[in-house]
C-alpha cells in the first residue's frame, strides 16, 4: 500500500546540510496498523509527510497502491491527498466552530452534496462516540474527545490511509486510552491502512501490527510489535523499551542499583520459574528483582524482568546471564545519572 524507497530528506541550515531521513526503504501492507517509532529528531514526521508531499524527498521515491507519487502536483495531488487522511498532535480545530462543522468543514472542502453532509457527520461523531458533542465548542472538550474529532474530521472523505503524527502524545493517559480504543474501533469497521508515529512505546504495544524504529534519521529496525518487544535487535529499539520504564520504578532506585539486565521471557517461557533455578543453582550470585510483569501484546504473553546480580564470583554471574539468556532475552538495562 505505501512503500519508501532510498528516501532522503535534507535541509540547509546556516549553510550546512542537515539530513532529517538518510536512504529510508519501507514497505507497509494494506489494511495494516503500522506504527514507526524513534526518540524526538529521528525524522519520523519527516518521513510520513512525505507520503502526502507535505515534505517532498530530495531524494527516492514514495509509492502509494503501487503508484509512485513522488512527483504529484496539481490535481493529482489534489486527488492523492483526499485519499489521504491526516491527524496532528495538536488537534487543528476550528475554535469558533462547532464540532459539527469542524467535521463537516472536511466535506464541504472536498464539495460533497450538501444533501448527504448531515448523515455523514452523525456517522462519524457515532464512530467516535461524539454524537452527544455536536453542537458544543472545541473548548468545552478534553483533549481526548478534540482528537476523537479530529479523527473524525481525517475520516470524512472516506481515505484509503490515516497519518497520524504523535497524535497521543498531547494527552493524558485516560484520555490516550480514549483514542487508542477509538482507533481500534475504526480499525474494525473501516478496511483502512494506519500508519501512526510515536515515542510512547505504551501506544506502541497496544495498537501496532508491525512497527519500525527511526534513528538519526534512518530505520534501524522493522518487525513485527512482539518481536521487537521481546527481542529488540537494534541498540534505538532498546533504548526505547528501557524508558518505557521511567515513571514505573523510582529514578533513584535504577541508579542505586548495579549490574542491572531486563530479561524478557517470550509466549510459553513467560511462566517458567526461571529465578527459583537461579538461586538453587548458583548460590555465590544474588539475583534481585527490581520489576516485573507479564503483559499480552498481539494476543501473546511477554514477561519482563528487571534484575539486578551482585556477587563476587564474576565467573558464576556471567554463568548466571549465559543460563538466562538460554531462556529468555536478556540486554543490559543502563540508566543516565
Amino acid at each position: 500500500m505505501i512503500k519508501f524507497e532510498n528516501i532522503t530528506v535534507s535541509f540547509t541550515r546556516d549553510d550546512r546540510e542537515f539530513i532529517a531521513v538518510d536512504k529510508a526503504n519501507l514497505e507497509i501492507k494494506k489494511g495494516e496498523f503500522f506504527g514507526i517509532v524513534g526518540a524526538s529528531g529521528a525524522g519520523k514526521s519527516t518521513l510520513v509527510r512525505t507520503v502526502n508531499l507535505l515534505q517532498v524527498p530530495t531524494s527516492g521515491k514514495v509509492f502509494v497502491g503501487g503508484e509512485d507519487v513522488t512527483s504529484y502536483t496539481g490535481d493529482k495531488l489534489c486527488a492523492l491527498r483526499l485519499r489521504i487522511g491526516m491527524i496532528f498532535q495538536h488537534f487543528n480545530l476550528v475554535k469558533n466552530a462547532t464540532v459539527f462543522d469542524n467535521v463537516a468543514f472536511a466535506l464541504l472542502a472536498s464539495k460533497t452534496e450538501k444533501s448527504l453532509i448531515k448523515s455523514r457527520v452523525e456517522e462519524l461523531l457515532d464512530v467516535v462516540g461524539l454524537r452527544d458533542k455536536a453542537l458544543l465548542y472545541p473548548n468545552s472538550l478534553s483533549g481526548g474527545q478534540k482528537q476523537r474529532v479530529a479523527i473524525a474530521r481525517a475520516l470524512a472523505n472516506n481515505p484509503e490511509i490515516l497519518l497520524c503524527d504523535e497524535a497521543t502524545s498531547a494527552l493524558d493517559p485516560d484520555n490516550t486510552k480514549e483514542v487508542i480504543q477509538t482507533l481500534r474501533n475504526i480499525k474494525q469497521k473501516y478496511p483502512i491502512t494506519v500508519l501512526f508515529i510515536t515515542h510512547q512505546m505504551e501506544v506502541a504495544k497496544s495498537l501496532f501490527d508491525r512497527m519500525a524504529v527511526m534513528e538519526h534519521g534512518k530505520v534501524v529496525e522493522v518487525g513485527s510489535s512482539y518481536d521487537i518487544f521481546s527481542h529488540p535487535q537494534s541498540t534505538a529499539a532498546q533504548n526505547l523499551i528501557n524508558k518505557s520504564l521511567d515513571g514505573v520504578i523510582p529514578h533513584e532506585v535504577l541508579v542505586h542499583e548495579k549490574n542491572l539486565y531486563l530479561i524478557t521471557f517470550k509466549e510459553e517461557n513467560a511462566y517458567d520459574p526461571v529465578i527459583s533455578q537461579v538461586s538453587r543453582d548458583y548460590p555465590h550470585t544474588n539475583l534481585s528483582i527490581i520489576a516485573g510483569n507479564i503483559e499480552y501484546i498481539q494476543q501473546k504473553p511477554l514477561g519482563r524482568l528487571l534484575i539486578s546480580l551482585r556477587g563476587d564470583n564474576e565467573t558464576e554471574r556471567q554463568a548466571v546471564l549465559e543460563f538466562l539468556k538460554t531462556k529468555a532475552f536478556v540486554h543490559e538495562f543502563k540508566v543516565e545519572a
